[in-house]
């Protein structure tokens, strides 16, 4: 595919295998179609490797946490459960959430929590509300811990954004879906390593092998599960999609 900005004419011009379209630069559909290359450009530059929430480095795509709390808040969990720690900045900013609206705790998995993060988040000012589990996200003794924490909680959302294979996040989806409560999600993060195999930090098995197809695989297996992005609770413009890090990756019970 090939795109053109023409400022003078005010046109973005779009080549692919279908032929030549010529659109306004000022339109909902340029909008999205430059939006789907400056999220290439940015991930390959590291643009999400340079923010941070509450003095905690967090490794995700501004656009995608305003989407998420838009969700936390409209759904209110008892407990999120995220797998995935990294420097713990997305864990800070679930406590924050759910500070704010004084209802909710954070679990946070990953197989490897290093020493350093981990002073971190125990010394944060919101660690107490936040349980922090080292191991594989998948071994039975992990998940066993995560569900036996999560007890008898009302409500339950979570995320996935660990080891991002199709294999890795599909027993992920199988592992922790009987967790997740009617109307809440849970979210396989990080889709957008489909369309990202191809800039030079990626890799051409991500086509295929990404939590967006793992994401699919799973809602055709799991009826109870609807695959939707969720609606957007303000929207005066006339865009619908999601500039993101994590497409196709919204999977919320409705039976």
């Amino acid at each position: 595919m090939k795109l053109t900005i023409d400022t003078d004419a005010n046109e973005l011009i779009h080549v692919d295998v279908d032929g030549e379209k010529r659109l306004s630069l000022y339109s909902a559909e340029a909008f999205e179609l430059v939006s789907e290359y400056w999220l290439k450009l940015g991930w390959n530059e590291k643009y999400v490797y340079t923010f941070s929430w509450f003095g905690r480095p967090v490794i995700q795509l501004p656009d995608d946490m305003l989407r998420i709390q838009e969700v936390i808040y409209a759904v209110k969990p008892d407990v999120i459960v995220e797998t995935g720690v990294a420097h713990g900045g997305s864990l800070i900013f679930y406590a924050s959430l759910c500070k704010a609206m004084e209802k909710g705790r954070i679990i946070g998995i990953d197989i490897e929590i290093r020493p350093h993060n981990r002073k971190a988040i125990e010394v944060h000012e919101l660690s107490s509300m936040i349980t922090l589990i080292e191991g594989d996200s998948t071994a039975p003794g992990v998940v066993a811990e995560a569900k036996e924490i999560v007890g008898d909680a009302g409500t339950v959302l979570v995320l996935l954004d660990s080891n991002h294979s199709r294999d890795h996040v599909g027993r992920e989806l199988e592992a922790y879906c009987s967790l997740v409560s009617l109307g809440s999600y849970i979210v396989a993060t990080d889709g957008s390593m489909e369309i990202l195999h191809d800039v030079p930090r990626g890799d051409h098995s991500w086509k295929e092998d990404n939590p967006k197809t793992a994401a699919a695989d799973f809602a055709t297996r799991h009826p109870e599960f609807e695959l939707a992005q969720p609606n957007w609770p303000f929207n005066e413009s006339k865009l619908s999609k999601n500039v993101t890090h994590w497409p196709g990756a919204w999977l919320r019970r409705i039976k």
